[in-house]
């Protein structure tokens, strides 16, 4: 991520015998501490533009690849840690085959698109601004997971954000414009934006598939309360998607049967 152009931390020493890094320090202030409707298009402008130096450096056979297995692993964190243990349900088999489908559904696309390097927590809370040099926004951080894999993942972890909310039409615009500096740079985006724009939104139902078990996860196992109000923006961002691709409405109709609500309306592009 250096030789990229990123601002990472630098490792100034290490003894990896004890567990000890020691580490430049790139300051407290998070994206999601400034973020407001003041700020917002100048950080997100400097997050998707670092987005961009980061997958035009992309080598295949230097991270993990982010393949079928990983996906649907995450995926199944779903009925999992979501369906049996927040919910305390049991799916039939009708319903475990409808979910299992959608997962191979939703695969096709994810494993179809561009591959590059995938940060695969680019949010609010990992990216840094820095207050005194705001020509290096931002801050990375919380990449030990990274993986090779589709090129709308970390857009979609920035845009579509489980600890921040922003109107639909605004979040269009921002994909809009990461979409332009990437074939500007030359990454090997889709050449129709409504092509993208369906592939971004494919790699969301994804994301907050797993992050939706991830949070469950974490409050029942791990005793962490906190995850809990986020859920209903992760849920509303899965529905939303869901409804406007035909492939993924009987998903969405097996989120209102688990979830005991009416089908929402959102915006259509």
């Amino acid at each position: 991520m250096l030789d990229a152009g990123l601002n990472v931390p630098k490792v100034m020493a290490q003894d990896i015998e004890r567990g000890f890094l020691l580490l430049s320090d790139l300051g407290d202030t998070t994206y999601l501490s400034e973020l407001n409707q003041t700020t917002a298009d100048a950080l997100y402008r400097d997050a998707w533009s670092a987005l961009v130096k980061l997958q035009l450096a992309s080598r295949a056979g230097v991270l993990p690849p982010y393949d079928e297995a990983l996906l649907t692993r995450e995926m199944q964190l779903f009925p999992d840690w979501y369906v049996a243990r927040h919910l305390g349900l049991t799916l039939d088999d009708k319903d475990s085959r409808l979910l299992q489908n959608t997962f191979a559904v939703l695969n096709r696309n994810l494993l179809a698109q561009p591959q590059v390097y995938v940060h695969r927590d680019y949010h609010s809370r990992n990216l840094m601004v820095c207050c005194d040099k705001p020509q290096q926004n931002p801050g990375v951080l919380d990449f030990q997971d990274a993986v090779y894999g589709p090129i709308t993942y970390d857009l979609v972890s920035l845009l579509k954000d489980a600890y921040i909310a922003w109107e639909e039409e605004r979040v269009l615009d921002w994909t809009v414009r990461y979409w332009e500096s990437a074939r500007q740079a030359g990454l090997p985006v889709a050449e129709d934006f409504a092509d993208f724009y369906r592939d971004f939104e494919w790699m969301g139902v994804q994301r907050h598939i797993k992050i939706l078990g991830i949070f469950a996860r974490l409050y029942h196992r791990d005793g962490k309360e906190g995850y809990l109000k986020d859920m209903p923006l992760v849920m509303d961002y899965l529905r939303r998607a869901c409804v406007r691709y035909i492939e993924l409405r009987p998903f969405l109709r097996l989120l209102d049967k688990i979830e005991e609500t009416r089908p929402q309306v959102g915006y259509t592009f």
